[in-house]
């Protein structure tokens, strides 16, 4: 199974965001133990650039990065990407990016936090804990 993870997850895992941490953590374990295929959404990486670079030297910040890039593949944002997010139903263009590139890229399903802002979008979406949930039940079949 392919996803695409949301900045928030990702961000939880790096800022240790308690109590979101753990469930996301678990996502990022999964992943990294090829039970799932992730990805990240380009506009993630230069959001979390941003973010690090706040909080970490920028050499430290690209150490960071680079490890995410050898665990995730990129969903590409190009012009098709765009023009879909802005034609979506969606009222969070952002999220409509994040959308559109996981529809471009393949992906089954988004794993997000917030899910309120995805009821709208094309494209299958749960929280971590459903995520899980979804996983183990496929793993026991």
């Amino acid at each position: 199974m392919k996803v695409l993870l949301d900045t928030n997850i990702v961000l939880d895992v790096l800022l240790d965001r308690k109590p979101y941490s753990r469930d996301s953590a678990e996502v990022f374990r999964l992943i990294e133990q090829g039970e799932a295929e992730g990805m990240l959404c380009a506009t993630t990486i230069t959001t979390l650039d941003y973010l690090l670079s706040q909080n970490m030297s920028r050499s430290e910040a690209r150490s960071v990065l680079s490890q995410l890039l050898k665990l995730f593949e990129v969903a590409s944002v190009n012009r098709a990407v765009i023009e879909e997010a802005l034609n979506s139903r969606m009222d969070d263009f952002e999220d409509a990016v994040l959308d559109h590139a996981a529809q471009n890229s393949g992906a089954d399903m988004i794993v997000t936090r917030n899910i309120k802002d995805f009821t709208r979008c094309e494209s299958k979406f749960m929280d971590p804990k459903q995520f899980l949930v979804l996983i183990n039940k496929e793993a026991e079949e």
